[in-house]
């Protein structure tokens, strides 16, 4: 019932920010009105209740009445959205993306309110009519789906993902959770595409680490000198020896195979675990259910992991009565995260969703 209250009310906000209406007043009469008759003059000055004030006499105004006058309209209570996900819910590839370094790694703290208005989350919230307080960015850079498992669970990873080199502790997750009206989960890439350029990097002898860094950042698309000659650089490193050429195309021809089909029974486990975890923090909420994009579609172990993940996605949203968003034609850039474009379809996606909840 709230789901479908707040569906309600945002299309009714979509629906008059798009169109002004126009107050149209009476042109006076012209010519003069007859005068009403006397019998029908002494009737309504008889009655109190029809009674006309004279120029001095004004109606008495009660103190509720008063207070009425006076009171300014409340404003529309805005829904709360909160985005859980990774790097492609942050917005990494896009600028301005906020986070600073700690002990621990990268805080993202600042992105969860200063995220890239190109993101999917800043589309959503511009069309929607949500300010910063009530759109919340919880997308964590270099997240696999265990972690997530973690967080929606006790706000903080127990220890750092060996892989990924993340470690997140943000209690006031759990507490953006309960209070959210419609909650967007998108989530699954990573653990394909995470093992993948470490398997890479020991193909290579960590000759790639340079170059996966430059592309994992989101920084591979800047047209700066200062990133060109650092992509240049990591080129170089990349000549590699025939037994490092052969661990490479090992990987690309069976390696990648082995680590999506290992990832996929893992991410489906924790995929189901973080939607009725959340589920059970907040049982009123519209949760949203984000269909994964392929960052490589070329090779046929990504396309199949990607399209049994999705059909699994679909299959739990139709169990837990949430709504799968499928994404399938966003577009991405050569470091796997969607475009603006991408982000504009994923929001507009995300939107409809929402609509029809």
């Amino acid at each position: 019932m709230k789901k479908k209250l707040i569906s309600l009310a945002l299309s009714a906000a979509m629906l008059f920010a798009g169109f002004s209406i126009s107050a149209f007043a009476e042109e006076p009469l012209t010519g003069s009105e007859p005068e009403p008759a006397a019998a029908e003059a002494v009737e309504e000055e008889e009655n109190s209740l029809f009674r006309k004030p004279s120029a001095e006499q004004k109606p008495e105004t009660t103190e509720g009445e008063a207070a009425d006058e006076t009171a300014e309209p409340e404003e529309e209570k805005q829904p709360l959205y909160v985005a859980l996900g990774d790097s492609i819910c942050a917005g990494v590839g896009l600028t301005s993306v906020q986070y600073a370094h700690n002990l621990m790694g990268v805080d993202v703290s600042y992105n969860f309110k200063g995220y890239p208005d190109a993101c999917y989350v800043g589309q959503v919230a511009q069309t929607l009519g949500l300010d910063r307080d009530h759109a919340i960015n919880l997308g964590l850079p270099g997240l696999m789906s265990a972690d997530l498992v973690e967080l929606v669970k006790t706000g903080k990873m127990s220890e750092m993902n060996t892989l990924s080199g993340c470690q997140y502790d943000y209690p006031e997750i759990l507490e953006y959770l309960k209070e959210a009206d419609i909650i967007s989960i998108q989530m699954g890439s990573n653990d394909a595409f995470v093992p993948t350029v470490v398997a890479i990097g020991n193909a290579t002898n960590w000759k790639s680490e340079d170059l996966a860094s430059i592309v994992l950042s989101g920084n591979l698309r800047s047209k700066d000198p200062e990133t060109r000659a650092a992509f240049q650089a990591s080129m170089k490193k990349l000549r590699l020896t025939k037994s490092e050429t052969d661990a490479v195309w090992n990987l690309v021809t069976s390696g990648m195979n082995k680590i999506c089909t290992d990832a996929y029974p893992v991410s489906t486990a924790n995929i189901r675990s973080v939607v009725e975890t959340v589920r059970a923090l907040n049982p009123d909420a519209q949760i949203l259910l984000i269909g994964a994009t392929n960052p490589v579609p070329l090779l046929p172990s990504w396309s199949n992991y990607f399209n049994k993940l999705n059909k699994f996605q679909k299959q739990l949203a139709e169990v837990y009565d949430i709504d799968y968003v499928a994404v399938p034609y966003a577009q991405t850039e050569l470091d796997g995260h969607p475009t603006v474009s991408g982000h504009k379809y994923i929001a507009k996606k995300i939107v409809k969703a929402i609509q029809n909840g």
